[in-house]
C-alpha cells in the first residue's frame, strides 16, 4: 500500500511547483497589461485589457493553491482499518466493472490534483465532489454508482488506508 505521508509530501511539492509557475505567469501577464507598448490607441486595441484579465485569473488560481497548501501543510493524516468508514485523509482503492483499479485520496481541497507515487497515480477528490460525496461514510466492499443512464460508472471499494 502507498505510504500516505510520502503521498502528502508529493502533493505539497506538486502544489508548490504549480504555485511557482502561476506566480511567474501572473507577473508576466501583469507586465504585459501595464507595458507602455500595450497602451491602446483606440477602443479596438484590447491587448492590455486581455492581459489584465489573464493576470487576474492567474492570481485567483494562485490564491486557491495557496489556500490548498495551507490545508495540506497542517493536515493530520488518519490511518483506517477495514471496518472504518471513509473520511477525510482516506486513501481509497476503487475497482470498476472491468477490474481496473483507481486510487483516490479524500482531501480538503485541490480536487483533481494527480500525483504519481511508485508508478501509481493517485487523484485527490474533495468531499464536495460527486465521487467524494459518494465515498463518505462507505466501507470496504461497498459499491458506489456515479451518474445515470449509459454513462453511469460503478465502483467497488476494495481498500481503505
Amino acid at each position: 500500500m502507498i505510504n500516505k505521508q510520502i503521498l502528502l509530501e508529493k502533493m505539497i511539492a506538486q502544489l508548490e511547483s504549480d504555485l511557482d509557475l502561476l506566480d511567474s505567469a501572473a507577473r508576466k501577464a501583469h507586465e504585459a497589461a501595464t507595458h507602455e507598448e500595450n497602451i491602446p490607441d483606440n477602443k479596438y486595441e484590447t491587448l492590455a485589457l486581455e492581459a489584465s484579465y489573464l493576470a487576474q485569473g492567474q492570481a485567483n488560481r494562485a490564491q486557491q493553491i495557496r489556500l490548498a497548501l495551507a490545508d495540506y501543510r497542517t493536515l493530520a493524516l488518519r490511518n483506517f482499518v477495514s471496518d472504518q468508514p471513509v473520511r477525510l485523509t482516506a486513501l481509497v482503492v476503487l475497482e470498476d466493472e472491468e477490474g481496473r483499479l483507481r486510487r483516490v485520496f479524500l482531501g480538503p481541497s485541490a480536487g483533481g490534483l494527480r500525483v504519481m507515487l511508485d508508478d501509481v497515480e493517485v487523484t485527490v477528490v474533495t468531499p464536495e465532489s460527486p465521487l467524494g460525496k459518494a465515498l463518505l461514510g462507505r466501507q470496504i466492499d461497498d459499491r458506489i454508482e456515479l451518474g445515470e443512464g449509459p454513462g453511469q460508472r460503478v465502483y467497488e471499494i476494495v481498500a481503505v488506508a
